[in-house]
């Protein structure tokens, strides 16, 4: 779709940067569970031409009116929306009330006063902060600085990772389906025999298990903890359905310790349950031996299996293949996250991922923020 947006105050220079700038936190926001459809953004991108994409108070209540649909949206776009432009302040309005319209920055302007004026000149300019923003989702996390980086695990708290639904052995009340002969003649004899209405009944669905591998060895020390962050976030998400362990020269269950709310907390706490963080790499040994413990009794059968690796493997890969064709046939989906595939010039030419190719269903990259985005959507529609 394209939008024909043009907002006003702006260079022809920077109005399709401001564009993109807004795609990206509609993107966001859908990671968030708020249902930011294309028309939706239409909408706030149209509302926007008519204000100053400048001013925060008119980019907040444009897409606040626009892409908000349930009362439930607005805690989740109050929290991406401070996360997103550099920590702004978003004003609380309980959901009860009803908001007032926004005014038009563009028209009230000339009636501002000269004080106020001059303190708008010292608050950084907000389109900037919303383009660097942009340009920090999607940069290695190995080019990060250590204040790039705090900025980056505030945005963790948007990503809800979910795998998609299969259909389950229960059957549940609907509308279509099957005659559900029990309930009917149940509620017959509560009529005193007379036939009523004839119910139906279809197979309920529940979301697949979500299994995340994480290496954890020494040259996979500069994503461990953008990975780790990952797996905590999808394990907030659906704490009953997803489990995590981390791979080196042994394995390791952390699931227990990401259920911590707290992000910094949880991690430091799975940091001192590893034993072997920044350690060799045995692929091989540690799938087979999550395969024989966990995987076969049932945690990877009909799951969402998740690898993140770069693929050096120390030993030898024909133990690796085998265990990467026992995981294969048990998972629903196999994928596989190597954060250089991200980087130019990549080539999956490790041991590990020579082997691996054959029964990788999807390769992503997990290099940046914007590359774990993109991770979300691939496990969703696993």
């Amino acid at each position: 779709m394209q939008f024909n947006y043009t907002p006003v105050n702006l260079p022809e220079g920077e109005r399709r940067d401001a564009v993109q700038v807004m795609l990206g936190f509609a993107r966001t926001l859908r990671h968030a569970g708020v249902p930011a459809s294309q028309d939706r953004v239409h909408a706030m991108l149209t509302a926007l031409s008519e204000l100053d994409i400048t001013q925060p108070d008119d980019v907040y209540w444009a897409g606040r009116m626009t892409l908000c649909s349930d009362p439930e949206d607005l805690e989740r776009y109050d929290t991406g929306f401070a996360l997103y432009f550099g920590g702004h302040q978003a004003h609380q309005v309980p959901v009860t009330q009803s908001p007032a319209l926004p005014r038009n920055s563009a028209l009230d302007r000339d009636d501002a006063d000269v004080a106020a004026g001059e303190e708008e000149e010292d608050q950084p300019d907000f389109t900037v902060q919303a383009s660097r923003h942009e340009v920090l989702r999607s940069k290695d996390v190995v080019t990060l600085t250590p204040l790039e980086r705090e900025q980056l695990r505030r945005l963790f708290a948007l990503l809800a990772p979910r795998t998609s639904g299969r259909r389950s052995r229960r059957y549940g009340p609907a509308s279509r389906g099957a005659i559900d002969r029990s309930r009917s003649v149940r509620r017959m004899l509560r009529s005193g025999g007379e036939p009523d209405t004839l119910l139906r009944r279809r197979r309920r669905t529940t979301p697949r298990r979500l299994v995340l591998l994480i290496d954890v060895s020494g040259s996979m020390s500069s994503y461990a903890d953008l990975l780790l962050r990952f797996a905590h976030a999808a394990t907030r998400a659906t704490p009953a359905r997803t489990e995590v362990f981390t791979l080196g020269t042994r394995l390791t269950r952390i699931t227990r310790e990401l259920r911590i709310r707290d992000p910094d907390r949880a991690l430091t706490a799975a940091g001192s349950a590893v034993p072997d963080w920044s350690g060799g790499t045995r692929l091989g040994d540690t799938l087979r031996a999550f395969l024989d413990r966990w995987g076969q009794r049932g945690v990877a059968r009909g799951a969402v299996v998740v690898l993140c690796s770069d693929g050096w493997e120390r030993g030898e890969t024909t133990e690796l293949s085998q265990q990467l064709a026992r995981l294969a046939r048990l998972a629903h989906k196999f994928i596989w996250v190597n954060p250089h595939k991200g980087k130019d010039g990549f080539a999956p030419l490790t041991a590990g991922m020579v082997a691996a190719l054959p029964y990788v269903d999807e390769l992503v990259a997990g290099h940046s923020f914007k590359s774990l985005e993109e991770l979300v959507r691939v496990i969703a529609d696993a």
